[in-house]
């Protein structure tokens, strides 16, 4: 055997392992924290604080893909990402359809009327109306598919250079919103290209993050840059969610993501300067390790509690004190949080007493 032909492991960096678990903290936060009358200030600053941790998970899912791209075979990338990402999305995706298909009218399906072998190929592929936080698979999917090509680009000295265009893209180019009402007046087909377009733009959207979590993955060096400039970051940071927050409740135009350029790079910065006293703190260390190993399995089923929440306690949700307002949605956080890692550890314990070899490709943990 030619050791020289071995290449060496890497593991994954604990700074992108914390990284995780908090991503998936605000990604809960975004579907829990918001409160406010619609349309209000309030309801748009919340939203500006707490939404938008895609932009965290899609910049990890490039910083990782880069980091392990020295052992890059497409086949069997794509035949990992079949097992670990589409098959426990397809498995948790089970208790979303039957609701579609049950309480179509409480569960907003769009696709009611329609053939349900039909109806569920359309919630697989456009992910959005049978589980709402997961259209971002059939968006990362595409990335998988071009993954290819992303290091073709790179390794032609290509990639990286295209970095201002793909962030000029994703502040001129909202990433916008879909919700059932919205299409109630087209057809299926068309109500169905929406949601389409929804996800496709999502993609276009956010390859600016994907490919930043590349470029940060391939000069990790770069990383204490972020953190010597923290201060010019946060202070951009600040600029830009106040600036967000007054276009969104001036002229309704939703971005969200921009602000978010800044706490990714800002909290990564902050991770690395700080990896060895988190990991000297064990608790805190072992705690935000536990959250990152339940990152994608939180991501895949927190909804259906936030559904189940919203709507058997809607008629006790308080609607004219923001103090109330602010402790009913702090109890929301901690509810769907705590029930979801509840449900995942005890289903991940029952399918290892059934003998699972790999429980992430049920549940995503």
């Amino acid at each position: 055997m030619e050791t020289d032909s071995v290449k060496p492991k890497k593991n994954i960096l604990n700074y992108i392992n914390v990284y995780r678990g908090l991503a998936i903290l605000l990604i809960v936060a975004g579907h829990t924290l918001q409160f406010g009358a619609d349309n209000t200030l309030l309801r748009k600053i919340t939203f500006e604080v707490f939404a938008g941790g895609t932009a965290l998970f899609v910049f990890i899912s490039g910083f990782l893909f880069q980091h392990l791209s020295y052992k890059f075979e497409y086949k069997g990338y794509l035949s990992k990402k079949w097992k670990n990402v589409i098959l426990p999305y397809i498995i948790t995706a089970i208790p979303g359809i039957i609701m579609c298909l049950c309480i179509p009218n409480i569960y907003k399906n769009p696709f009611d009327g329609l053939n349900p072998l039909l109806q569920t190929g359309m919630f697989l592929t456009t992910g959005r109306v049978h589980n709402v936080p997961t259209w971002f698979i059939p968006m990362i999917v595409i990335f998988f598919i071009a993954s290819w090509f992303l290091l073709f680009l790179e390794r032609k000295n290509i990639l990286y250079k295209l970095l201002p265009l793909l962030l000029a893209v994703t502040v001129f180019m909202p990433r916008g919103d879909i919700e059932p009402e919205w299409v109630m007046n087209l057809s299926y087909w068309e109500r169905y290209l929406e949601y389409v377009k929804f996800f496709f733009t999502g993609f276009i959207h956010f390859s600016s993050l994907y490919v930043l979590g590349m470029y940060f993955s391939k000069y990790k060096d770069k990383i204490d840059f972020l953190y010597n400039t923290r201060f010019i970051i946060f202070i951009l940071m600040i600029i830009i969610s106040a600036a967000d927050i007054f276009i969104n409740y001036k002229y309704n135009i939703v971005n969200g993501s921009v602000s978010k350029i800044f706490l990714t790079v800002l909290l990564l910065g902050y991770l690395k300067h700080y990896d060895e006293q988190i990991k000297a703190c064990l608790k805190l260390n072992n705690v935000l390790d536990f959250l990152a190993k339940y990152s994608f399995g939180l991501f895949f089923i927190h909804w259906y509690y936030v559904f189940a929440f919203n709507y058997f306690l809607k008629n006790i949700i308080p609607h004219t004190n923001s103090a109330a307002e602010m402790s009913f949605a702090g109890l929301r956080f901690v509810v769907v949080l705590f029930l979801s890692l509840l449900t995942l550890y005890l289903t991940k314990n029952f399918l290892q007493k059934l003998k699972a070899e790999n429980t992430r490709m049920f549940i995503g943990v």
